[in-house]
Order: structure tokens, then sequence, then C-alpha cells
């Protein structure tokens, strides 16, 4: 893994993870995916998905979000902000077209990359993803557990009421599923990796991803023409699988994969079918 800091005007900084164009195992990259993280993580791209991207000739390219890792704070950033920043990243690495992937708080930032770089963007992977706050004919918190319900509510009340919230939150085990804990213990405790560096210097990153997600994105998912893929856990406790459904109304094209017995983390299971798509679509 190849890791940089992009400087930006106005002096913020982009910590930047790039898999390289060489490609993994020797094998040269047909398809750049940049990958959008969740909260609270930090940006390396996807550990258990390395050897399947090796496989299908994917180079990953992908940053942490302001606020988290090696990346300069951005108050006030809304969902849509991904867009410049992600084009930002793929400039300095010499990338003219890419496809996107996200998972949980990783799927908005996606879409806002596919609404708002259509000239760049060639397919967009969102897994177990938000829909924007406000969508109508949803229930937006419908669903989730009650912890998961009450940031996000702290956080559509301002950054005031959600710093509060967060100075006493704790990890609440019950937003996962059986299914979800058993791919945490397994192939998926690389997230251990990456969400303790997310929150090593306080819980900044997060705070400012909810604010945006319980805020106006900034941008409309209906106007991603690019082929989009829908990955969602009909258990799901955290994003419920009704903002996925609503997604799949709403963008053009899109593919919506429901699995029902996966919850918020399992249903990364079918991360290297989604991988598949990606390549037969776009590489």
């Amino acid at each position: 893994m190849i890791e940089t800091d992009l400087e930006l005007d106005g002096g913020r900084r982009l910590h930047v993870y790039d898999t390289g164009a060489e490609g993994l195992e020797g094998i040269r990259p047909r398809l750049t995916v940049l990958w959008q993280h969740g909260t609270p993580n930090i940006g390396a791209p996807p550990g258990p998905l390395l050897r399947d991207s090796a496989r299908l000739g994917i180079r990953w390219v992908s940053y942490d979000r302001p606020g988290y890792g090696g990346s300069t704070p951005r108050p006030g950033r809304d969902v849509a902000s991904a867009a410049g920043d992600a084009g930002a990243v793929a400039d300095a690495l010499g990338v003219g077209r890419f496809a996107v992937m996200g998972h949980s708080g990783g799927g908005p930032h996606a879409l806002a990359c596919g609404a708002l770089l259509p000239e760049r963007v060639l397919a967009v992977v969102s897994v177990a993803g938000l829909a924007p706050f406000g969508a109508e004919g949803l229930d937006w918190f419908a669903g989730m557990t009650p912890s998961g319900a009450a940031g996000l509510r702290a956080a559509a009340g301002g950054r005031a009421v959600k710093e509060a919230y967060e100075a006493d939150a704790a990890y609440d085990p019950e937003m996962f599923t059986p299914a979800d804990h058993a791919a945490l213990a397994g192939e998926w405790s690389w997230f251990d990796e990456v969400v303790g560096p997310a929150v090593a210097d306080g819980p900044g990153g997060l705070i400012d991803d909810d604010l945006a997600y319980a805020a106006p994105w900034g941008c409309d998912p209906a106007r991603v023409v690019a082929p989009v893929l829908l990955l969602h856990g009909d258990e799901d406790r955290i994003v419920p699988s009704a903002h996925g459904r609503w997604l799949a109304d709403r963008c053009p094209g899109a593919e919506l994969r429901l699995a029902p017995a996966d919850g918020h983390v399992s249903v990364l299971g079918g991360a290297p079918a989604a991988l598949e798509w990606l390549v037969d679509r776009v590489g």
C-alpha cells in the first residue's frame, strides 16, 4: 500500500492510499475503484477484498475523509463535498475515469461522486448506505436501533447537540446482528484496523459525518447516470434496508441486491460478487 499526503488549496491535507498502478500480485489493473469509507473509519481500502481485487485486476485508491486519520478537518462539509475531494485525489494519481464503492456512511459519499462527476465515474456500488435525510416517502429513522437513531437525531439538532451526545455515548453491541458479530470475529475483523485509528484523537470525524448525513446532501442521487449496484442486508439495524429500497427506486438503472439474512457488516459477504459486477460492466 502506497500512502501519501495530498496538499490542497487553502492548506487542507488529504491522506491518500493507493494499491498502485502496477497492480496487486503482479496483475496490471483493468479498473481503478475509489473507496469511500464508513463511519467511523479511516480510508484504507478494504483488506478482505484485496485478494479478489488482485485476481480481477482492480486498483484501489482512497483517502481519509476530512477529520479522520491524516486528513485535516473540514467543518461544515456536506456529503456532496466528497466529489471534489475524490476528483482531487484521482487527479493527483493520474486517474482519469474510475468506479466508486462505499460501505455504510461511504455509500452516500459514493453516490455523491456519481451524481457530481458524471464524466469520470464509470459505476457506483453502495453497500448498506443511507438515503438522503428527509427523503420523501421514507421514515428515515424507522428500524434503526435506539442508540443509532439517537445519535443521528442528535446530529439533526446541530453541532452542539451532537457534541454533547457523543461526550456520553457508549458502544452498543445490539446494533449488530448475530451474523454481523460472526463477520466481525472472522474475515471482517479488519474493521479493528480502521476504526481504532479513526477515533484515536476523538470523535471529530464521526461528528462531521453524522452532521452531513442528517442534513441536505447537496446533491441528488437521482442524477447518477452511471450503473449503480446497491447491496443491503434485510436485517440491518444500523441502516435499515428501506434506505436501499428507496435509493433503488430513485437512481436510474439501479440494481438492488437484498440479502435476507444479513445485517450491516455480514452483507459485505456479497462484496466480491459486486467487484465482479463492476469489472463486467466497466473493466
